[in-house]
């Protein structure tokens, strides 16, 4: 391809893109293929010679379309978004074009100094602490990954970084019940172990006993543990709970134990001044975690990851091997030092596009009406005695389930519960997950896409509240 043709298929494409967002309400929301069906229509060989872009397009309505599961759809409601907007793909187009590897200051001095720039703006953009300092990791399973790294190692006086772990260091981390799975997965790549994560049980509103949490680390410590990392969480996976951060933070400030904060989700909630009462006790975090690529209607991949002292976290990271050395180390940020990977994407343009494009008043203004309605649905299902809150609404997030007058075993009504979720569903209209409160499944609905209205949240109950009805009946 040359650059004339690129122009045409530039042209092309973004057209074909403009269209999609036009009419993406025509799809079903959630792919209805079967295991396997998109694979069957792909070649086991790839093409001896050239193909037009004519023909693969042809096969990326035909084979790739039916098998997507459209996260941009107004009426997604699943897991959490993963949201983009114009001036995001915009962006990224100007990324995938530069294709620069922004691994130190010197490949792409630019992206270095931007990155620096946009991070201090979400910092004031969400009134976080004005000494922290950040950077941008991939996802929040990432970001999650340093911080455990950096607390091992500042626990072991950076001695497992050089002698790896033996085994006899008997280290230990703490969550809730309810917190991410990633938690999990960093202790194993930590080498500090699965068995290791010391889940704390939860209150009434699915948030960190913090009385059970000292409790477990005193323990641990008449043991002979060394705990290493406290994790808590601003708007948990499964209901979007919020941990006492000022007694989690006292706890950690007295025993010496790193204090991580996960905010995947909420944390964007923060650019408005009135759900900043969910940060309370933020200020006592070693490090801090939030994903513009969830709610802040930035592409994904992006996470904006904090933390208190930058020294820590690039010593448990940096190796300066002779080919990276520069003149200008120590005088700039060289971003290889502040994660896992050596390479690193252009990710600072598109959140420096999209805080540009919106403004700070555009951003609050979409946040503040998810959450309205995602409070307008609480009001709903309130007036209805079929059907249950199960989880306070703290964010854009509600959490529910049927409960239709005459069924009283919790079996029965969950599986009524499961059915109801399938078939929403399955008609293609909407799509939501579930997850389990108490041992109750739960309906779990998410009203965060990026151009999700009134209308969207209204047809979608309208739908639940008659195949609820049908279910029943039938």
């Amino acid at each position: 391809m040359d650059s004339k043709e690129f122009r045409a298929e530039a042209r092309k494409m973004a057209d074909r893109i403009a269209d999609y967002f036009e009419e993406i309400e025509k799809y079903p929301v959630k792919s209805r293929v079967q295991p396997g069906e998109t694979g069957a229509q792909l070649p086991g060989q790839p093409p001896a010679t050239a193909e037009g872009m004519a023909e693969i397009m042809a096969d990326f309505e035909r084979i790739i379309m039916p098998g997507v599961t459209h996260w941009q759809h107004p009426s997604f409601f699943a897991y959490f978004p993963a949201n983009t907007s114009y001036p995001s793909l915009l962006a990224e187009m100007l990324t995938a074009a530069l294709g620069l590897q922004c691994m130190i200051w010197e490949t792409s001095p630019a992206a270095a100094e931007l990155e620096e720039k946009v991070m201090n703006w979400l910092k004031q953009m969400c009134g976080l602490p004005e000494n922290w300092t950040g950077v941008i990791q991939d996802t929040a399973s990432a970001s999650t990954l340093a911080a455990l790294l950096t607390a091992r190692e500042r626990a072991t006086g950076f001695s497992t970084n050089e002698h790896g772990i033996s085994g006899s260091e008997k280290l230990r981390v703490y969550c809730s019940s309810e917190t991410h799975s990633s938690v999990e997965k960093a202790a194993k790549i930590a080498g500090i172990g699965r068995r290791n994560v010391v889940k704390i049980p939860v209150n009434e509103v699915c948030a960190m006993d913090a009385a059970a949490l000292e409790e477990a680390i005193t323990v641990d410590l008449n043991a002979g543990f060394t705990p290493v990392c406290v994790v808590a969480t601003i708007g948990t996976t499964g209901t979007t709970a919020v941990d006492p951060l000022p007694e989690i933070g006292s706890i950690c400030r007295k025993h010496n134990i790193w204090f991580h904060v996960d905010a995947a989700y909420g944390g964007t909630a923060l650019v408005l001044p009135e759900m900043r009462h969910h940060a309370r006790g933020l200020e006592l975090a070693d490090s801090y975690v939030f994903n513009p690529h969830k709610w802040m209607f930035t592409n994904f991949d992006c996470s904006a990851y904090f933390v208190r002292d930058p020294e820590l976290l690039i010593r448990t990271f940096e190796i300066l091997p002779e080919y990276l050395k520069t003149s200008t180390r120590g005088l700039v940020n060289d971003y290889r030092d502040w994660g896992v990977a050596l390479g690193r994407r252009f990710r600072a343009l598109k959140l420096w596009f999209v805080i540009r494009n919106f403004g700070v008043e555009g951003i609050r203004e979409k946040v503040r009406k998810h959450i309205e309605l995602a409070h307008w649905l609480e009001e709903e299902i309130r007036k209805r005695d079929d059907f249950e809150l199960l989880a306070p609404v703290n964010f854009s997030t509600v959490c529910f389930r049927y409960l239709p007058e005459g069924i009283t075993g919790e079996e029965e009504i969950n599986h009524l519960n499961q059915k109801l979720l399938q078939s929403l569903n399955a008609s293609g209209k909407l799509y939501m997950t579930h997850t389990k409160v108490g041992g109750k499944y739960t309906l779990r609905m998410v009203i965060a896409q990026t151009n999700v209205e009134k209308r969207h949240v209204e047809e979608a109950w309208e739908r639940i509240r008659k195949e609820a009805e049908s279910i029943l009946t039938n």
